[in-house]
């Protein structure tokens, strides 16, 4: 491990030294403060990976640290998880463009998590194991059910990955002053140590420290913009509204989603889209029983709360500190140095100075690491216990399991890597949107009705969950965001961005219709377990309990 430590230590120097970013035609000074700051994060992270992976021995510990986190800090994680740097950079990003709808897309993650707390958490713990498929297959026929939930969980898993990937090689090109290229290589390098090693209790420490020195430093960042008004917020929207060039309607409505069915689409693939990540629901799987289930939602959804309330602040203030004289430094030819995703990381230059603009640099790089290590391990875990374990070798030790998992791992993060290289001049938006859409359409009806409703069957889960990711993917390409953003047509055949509302409605109804109407044999014997599995959703009795680390 510490061999392999040296050889990247090194590698990474020879590659800062004689970086020569180019991102929008701009060139960065070599960033010192950030580099040092790298290096202390990567070599306190590898540490705990080499302390995990002292302790993963298992397959429940490589796929869910044994079950022996607590609520706090599986809160922590979750929240490590969801405060992306897509979130961070991007959301703090449209405020300073947009303002108000800015904060539309802040609510709309964060509506998800009641979602997730009230109706799932609790059951997701007692009747799963180490993925979302278990609870989906519990009842219902195990390689239909799971090669559909594997299919979904990896579609989402690549074009989440693609997005975040690409977003990092832009992010650290910008930061460091490294090539794209060698960008998104180190990133790939970094992740598969990290879950290959480590597993998910690394990957969830990872989180943690991430999710507390992001936490800290967008707190300092509310609290040094703040400290020029008088700590009053109605100031600081004032004088925001005063300097922008929108002015009053940076407060209003419609800047982003003008239409309300694409803003009630947007609003259900953020919502329910939440509630079907593969690498978040994961995450209940690593906590003890199902009180430590629900007492991670409650920490994830106030720690993710406080962030995007800062993130308000902190993309008002982007707009008052940057649109000042002292900042006409961070423009070049009249548009803001790396896009206006950078908002962000300019603002910590001016309140911070360079060791704190170092300091939100590493920070944005752990965001990084830490999602795409969480993505890489639930893309790992559907090949290797859906399909391998579940569907392909029944009879699998935990050895194999194990070890297919660190292969897909491998490959996931060369694929990841090819990838991102390949999408670099491609519009990403349009895959974090599919990602959500997927995840709304195939993954959450098939999990949500397979909890609460009886009359359920494999024959309408299977063909209900298709019908649904076919539309969402045949939506998106037909929409605006590809057909005529990227495919260059004058105009789009569906008209609408989001196309939750349309899949999602026909992934429910087509679950309905092909289960009502499955008179077989199979479909009566799979309704009447229902009751079995009320049971154990309802009391965990014969749900796997923790291990200690």
């Amino acid at each position: 491990m510490f061999k392999i430590f040296a050889i990247l230590s090194v590698l990474a120097v020879a590659l800062f030294a004689g970086g020569d970013a180019t991102f929008e035609a701009t060139k960065r000074e070599l960033n010192i403060p950030a580099i040092i700051m790298f290096f202390i994060f990567i070599g306190g992270t590898l540490g705990i990976t080499y302390w995990a992976a002292r302790r993963t021995k298992s397959a429940s510990d490589f796929y869910t640290a044994g079950g022996g986190i607590s609520g706090f800090q599986n809160g922590m994680a979750i929240a490590g998880d969801y405060m992306s740097a897509a979130s961070f950079l991007g959301i703090s990003g449209l405020v300073y463009l947009k303002g108000y709808d800015g904060l539309v897309y802040a609510v709309g993650f964060l509506v998800g998590w009641p979602v997730i707390l009230f109706l799932m958490a609790e059951k997701l713990r007692n009747l799963g194991k180490f993925t979302f498929a278990d609870i989906a297959a519990y009842r219902l026929g195990q390689k239909e059910i799971r090669t559909l939930a594997a299919f979904g969980s990896l579609a989402v898993v690549t074009l989440y990955l693609i997005a975040q990937m690409v977003g990092s090689g832009k992010l650290i090109q910008v930061l460091f002053g490294l090539e794209y290229e060698y960008a998104v290589v180190l990133v790939g390098v970094m992740m598969i140590i990290y879950v290959t090693f480590g597993g998910m209790l690394a990957t969830t420490w990872v989180q943690i420290i991430k999710a507390i020195l992001l936490l800290s430093g967008v707190s300092f960042m509310g609290f040094m913009v703040l400290s020029h008004f008088g700590f009053s917020f109605e100031a600081l929207a004032t004088k925001a509204v005063e300097i922008h060039k929108d002015g009053q309607a940076i407060m209003e409505p419609g800047g982003l989603v003008s239409d309300p069915i694409s803003a009630i689409s947007l609003g259900l693939a953020l919502m329910l889209g939440t509630a079907g990540l593969p690498h978040v629901l994961m995450r209940f799987f690593t906590v003890g029983n199902a009180k430590e289930a629900r007492k991670s939602v409650v920490y994830a959804t106030g720690f993710i709360g406080y962030f995007y309330l800062v993130i308000a602040i902190i993309g008002l203030g982007a707009i008052v500190f940057l649109n000042s004289p002292e900042g006409a430094k961070y423009f070049v030819d009249g548009k803001l140095f790396g896009g206006n995703n950078m908002a962000a990381i300019h603002l910590s230059h001016v309140v911070g100075g360079n060791v704190f603009l170092g300091f939100i640099s590493a920070v944005a790089f752990a965001t990084i690491l830490a999602v795409v290590s969480g993505l890489t391990l639930a893309g790992a875990s559907a090949i290797s216990h859906d399909i391998y374990a579940s569907v392909i070798n029944t009879n699998a030790t935990e050895e194999q399991e194990i070890r297919i998992s660190k292969i897909a791992v491998i490959v996931i993060g060369i694929i990841g890597v090819l990838l991102g290289i390949a999408f670099e001049q491609q519009n990403i938006a349009f895959m974090v949107g599919l990602a959500f859409a997927i995840a709304a359409s195939a993954n959450f009806p098939i999990l949500f009705l397979s909890i609460y409703w009886s009359r359920l069957t494999t024959r309408g889960a299977v063909i209900g969950g298709f019908i649904g990711l076919l539309t969402a993917v045949i939506l998106v390409i037909l929409g605006p965001t590809v057909w005529v953003s990227i495919l260059h047509n004058e105009e789009a055949i569906f008209p609408y961005k989001y196309p939750a509302l349309f899949s999602v409605t026909a992934a429910f109804v087509g679950i309905w219709f092909f289960s009502i109407t499955d008179n077989s044999q199979r479909a009566k014997d799979e309704q009447k377990a229902f009751e079995a599995q009320s049971v154990r959703a309802e009391t965990g009795f014969g749900a796997a309990g923790a291990v200690d680390h």
